[in-house]
């Protein structure tokens, strides 16, 4: 980045103090990056407020040798970038501190200055250096950040379950679904979500924001949603072991549609009975999601698995190895073995030579520079291999994983196993 460009961190601050009039500028930039409407003074204190809570960290990069005449002012950063910190959910419950990359634009007219790179490149860096062992993001573009070392993990999809007469599941409800203030959800998706994550590979702590999406507190102009309804699952003890907040789709379009604003479901039960009261509504013909797992278990309890159409497979979830050791001996594996990985790395934070062990389920990992490796793979692939969700024999196949060793990839694949199919609900 050449010196015409200043970059400066700052963390969201109270009203009335330098910082935050800082973040009300990077807000606009952020939304010249995504072309959203411009934000009102009540939508931007609530953001502001979700950020502290967050202690989330923004980063610019702005004009330091002035303005064209007539265009955005300097205080308004050419690029943006911002990061936080949350537990993720690695396999078998164990949880590893991930660092949250988000809200990353170069805007259109300062692209080719290096400004992307430099503040990813730093970043990581910095985030290494402070004894984080991954970085994390959600990707608008799939071709952008592989070549900082991101690697696709978790997987997602959109689907639109027909609720007509053909809707019917093979379950028994041992539990019970009733209609909720949506402000419940304040209080109450917080503890449900904990739940989940806890159980989930690949789950992300989420984000204040969420809290406040659910419940319709936070709608997308930055005021109250009075379109969001709730509904609560019971188990059969009487707890709140699941939710689901929604939205009607309107009556202009047909088939009538009820679109899923979250869905939390804390045990399988509460999960399908949740899907059996969205099916029951009146005159709604549609449920449409946005967030649905790719190994989806509502599929196998209807009746007419025809009634789910998936219209859309997307990437979800991409993982930054950047210190390979902590993180091969963090997580619990489902077949004992060893494997050397050969790990290559552009930017140089895990390259190496890599010796995991695996005994009863636990993990020793260590350097291993004298080894001869095993499998030879970038350190995108580690990051995809990780959670589970990409298989090391695919990769194989593919040639972007090189084996050494004939059924390493296999073994491999039998290691990183998951007790359960990797998902991710916190889009961020």
């Amino acid at each position: 980045m050449t010196e015409k460009y200043e970059l400066r961190r700052f963390r969201a601050a109270e009203k009335d103090s330098e910082d935050y009039a800082a973040g009300v500028e990077w807000l606009r930039g952020v939304g010249i990056g995504f072309y959203d409407e411009p934000r009102k003074d009540e939508s931007v204190d609530k953001i502001m407020a979700m950020y502290r809570v967050d202690n989330r960290e923004m980063t610019g990069v702005y004009q330091a040798d002035g303005v064209a005449a007539h265009s955005l002012a300097a205080e308004v950063p050419v690029a943006t970038f911002a990061t936080m910190r949350k537990d993720l959910n690695i396999g078998y419950g164990r949880q590893l501190e991930a660092h949250l990359v988000t809200a990353v634009t170069v805007r259109g007219t300062h692209r080719r200055q290096g400004l992307l790179r430099r503040m990813m490149t730093e970043d990581l860096a910095a985030a290494k250096a402070d004894g984080v062992a991954l970085a994390a993001l959600t990707a608008s573009e799939a071709s952008i950040y592989g070549r900082f070392g991101y690697g696709v993990s978790t997987f997602e999809r959109s689907i639109k379950v027909d609720t007509g007469p053909r809707f019917r599941l093979r379950h028994e409800p041992v539990g019970s679904v009733e209609i909720a203030d949506r402000r419940v959800l304040l209080e109450l998706a917080t503890e449900v979500f904990e739940r989940l994550h806890h159980q989930t590979p690949g789950s992300i702590v989420r984000q204040e924001a969420y809290r406040l999406r659910s419940s319709g507190t936070l709608g997308r102009d930055g005021g109250e949603d009075e379109a969001v309804r709730c509904a609560l699952h019971y188990d059969a003890a009487g707890t709140v072991d699941g939710y689901v907040s929604y939205k009607f789709g309107g009556w202009d379009a047909k088939p009538y549609t009820m679109e899923i604003v979250d869905l939390v479901a804390a045990t399988d039960a509460a999960y399908l009975e949740l899907w059996q009261f969205l099916g029951s509504i009146d005159l709604v013909e549609r449920i449409s999601w946005q967030d649905a797992p790719v190994d989806d278990p509502l599929t196998w309890a209807l009746e007419d698995p025809r009634c789910l159409e998936s219209s859309d497979q997307r990437d979800m979830l991409w993982l930054r190895i950047l210190d390979p050791v902590r993180v091969l001996g963090a997580r619990r594996y489902s077949a004992d073995g060893r494997v050397v990985f050969a790990i290559r790395d552009g930017l140089g934070f895990a390259a190496g030579t890599f010796a995991l062990e695996v005994r009863g389920g636990e993990a020793a990992a260590a350097p291993a520079p004298d080894a001869e490796p095993d499998l030879t793979l970038d350190v995108a692939d580690l990051g995809s291999i990780y959670l589970g969700a990409v298989c090391p024999v695919t990769l194989k196949a593919a040639g972007r994983i090189t084996e050494h060793t004939a059924g390493a990839a296999l073994a491999a694949r039998l290691m990183f196993a998951v007790e359960r199919s990797p998902h991710c609900l916190t889009h961020f």
